[in-house]
């Protein structure tokens, strides 16, 4: 609702006290923030060799970071993108969740900045800046002296976006759709991120991104709040 903050209408008032019943009625929500390591099935993760095309790639690691110490953690990544969701100006929207370990630590829920003819489009602009939100967090953890298990599991529910992202010799010719191809690609050769298709039904970026019913909400909300 920010997006009206220059000429607001009654309508906008009325989602606004939408939105603080739905707070009301559930004030007793808390993050579940847990500290234990997920189950990673290790056969949805597709390695492949990338010399021929980023043989330079490698992730970006702080030469004064101080010495890791502690446990690993383990990085998770949930993308998802909702094709001309904005019925005014028919920009897609972004949404991501972050979690260390069990526990999501962050998360993103914005319309984009341009309009995307396709949802391909707009899934890779999301998976772009999902990559950049994943190597800010990794450097800020690297920074904290916590070390960091592996590439960050980045999980997408569409199979376009995972199939150019885990086949090197896939191109595409639109170029600002190239870039953000190329971006995402890169950070896979680089190690730093590694992507799996997630179904729909249980990616749970899907809530940032779309309306959802009550009991498919419900079900989604549960598995970061108690």
């Amino acid at each position: 609702m920010s997006k009206y903050l220059v000429q607001p209408r009654r309508g906008h008032l009325n989602e606004i006290f939408h939105l603080f019943a739905y707070l009301k009625s559930h004030d007793r929500s808390r993050l579940v923030l847990e500290s234990s390591r997920p189950r990673i099935d290790e056969t949805r993760f597709i390695k492949q060799d990338w010399t021929d095309f980023y043989c330079d790639a490698q992730e970006p690691i702080p030469s004064n970071a101080p010495e890791p110490r502690g446990k690993p953690v383990t990085l998770s990544c949930f993308v998802d993108a909702n094709h001309a969701g904005d019925k005014v100006t028919r920009r897609s929207h972004t949404g991501i969740i972050l979690f260390c370990n069990r526990a999501p630590i962050m998360w993103y829920s914005k319309r984009q900045n341009t309009v995307e003819t396709s949802t391909f489009g707009s899934e890779f602009v999301a998976a772009r800046i999902a990559v950049e939100l994943i190597e800010s967090l990794r450097y800020k953890l690297r920074m904290f002296g916590v070390p960091i298990d592996g590439p960050t599991n980045v999980y997408c529910d569409n199979d376009s976006v995972v199939n150019n992202s885990t086949k090197p010799e896939s191109t595409l010719k639109k170029k600002h759709n190239a870039i953000a191809n190329h971006r995402f690609r890169e950070a896979v050769a680089a190690g730093t991120i590694r992507i799996a298709w997630e179904p729909t039904d249980t990616n749970i970026a899907y809530m940032l991104t779309k309306c959802l019913a009550g009991p498919a909400l419900a079900e989604m909300c549960a598995r970061v709040l108690w």
